[in-house]
């Protein structure tokens, strides 16, 4: 193929592509999957990061007749406080299946808790199911509602996101989904130590867009997120993020080369994997999704745990899914 036109050399480079790492069924599967992690650990410039203290500090509890929410922050960097609220239902009886809740590109966490913040935040809350922690505690589990960096409070404003910054962090070997993952480690490290009435062995990851991408790319990374529930994020890199123009928070240099999402995938396995998307999503188009899931059965099947992946389609676009998706999580939840 000859062209001057460098957009569509790219994409004729991705639609010719087979990542370099892609499993054939030769190699040990674990042996595969130690090394792939490794590997993704550091193309999302892990090794960049120093471990803190977490210094968990609580700012203020509060009830209501659903739920006890406590809204802490902690260390996950030496200048850099991460903040969170917890929900834990006042009904049943603990330990509770916890669940963190990111959110996608919005105006920040506000959205997961139901609260209405900004203009616009009720039709953003009301038309996606993305009140993501009022769900899961009336799902009967505790939800974690964690800010995103470059989101609300984390670096967010009322005009919306602020991805553009993470640019930045490019030209020191980090990544935005690399700080984001980071951060969620240091939420579960938080969790394990603060909060005994959770089931830590039952610990859920879950969100959408954006939020989806991080609960994909921790739960490839840290083993003990037990179920991950991605939605609208999960797609073929050349059918999304080559074919579309996203947020620069999408991309991690390399990446490409090794895997696609479906070869991540299979760091998942033998966890529970929802992968959850809308048949009309004009960014993470069903195309890329089904391609996808073919990838990562054979993977599932590897690790003996082929009822561990599920799919999930709305019959809508880029939003969560709610009501479809929670049997299946429920389902998952008994194996």
């Amino acid at each position: 193929m000859m062209t001057n036109l460098p957009g569509v050399l790219t994409q004729y480079m991705a639609q010719n592509h087979t990542p370099r790492w892609r499993y054939d069924g030769k190699e040990d599967f674990a042996a595969w999957q130690k090394k792939c992690r490794e590997k993704l650990w550091d193309l999302l410039g892990m090794d960049k990061f120093a471990p803190v203290d977490p210094d968990y500090r609580v700012e203020w509890e509060d009830e209501t007749e659903d739920y006890r929410e406590i809204r802490f922050t902690f260390a996950t960097e030496a200048n850099f406080r991460a903040v969170a609220h917890i929900l834990i239902p006042q009904a049943g009886e603990a330990p509770f299946v916890p669940v963190i809740c990111l959110q996608g590109h919005s105006k920040g966490m506000h959205i997961s808790l139901g609260r209405p913040k900004y203009e616009g935040d009720e039709k953003t809350i009301k038309g996606g199911d993305r009140d993501f922690a009022i769900r899961a505690v009336k799902e009967g589990c505790a939800a974690i509602a964690l800010e995103q960096r470059y989101m609300g409070e984390a670096g967010g404003d009322e005009t919306g996101p602020k991805c553009d910054k993470s640019l930045w962090a490019l030209l020191y070997g980090r990544t935005a989904i690399g700080e984001r993952v980071w951060d969620i480690m240091h939420l579960i490290d938080v969790l394990n130590m603060q909060f005994d009435c959770l089931n830590m062995e039952k610990l859920i990851c879950l969100g959408n867009s954006g939020g989806g991408t991080a609960t994909f790319y921790a739960a490839c990374i840290d083993q003990r997120i037990r179920y991950a529930v991605p939605s609208c994020s999960v797609c073929t890199y050349k059918h999304s993020i080559v074919e579309t123009v996203h947020c620069v928070c999408n991309y991690v240099p390399h990446v490409a080369d090794y895997f696609d999402m479906g070869d991540l995938g299979g760091l998942i396995a033998p966890r529970g994997l929802v992968v959850v998307n809308g048949k009309d999503d004009p960014i993470f188009p069903k195309p890329g999704v089904d391609e996808t899931l073919e990838v990562m059965k054979p993977l599932f099947e590897a690790a003996g745990a082929t009822d561990m992946l599920r799919h999930v389609e709305g019959q809508e676009g880029h939003r969560f899914y709610a009501d479809p998706a929670w049997p299946v999580i429920h389902e998952l939840l008994k194996k």
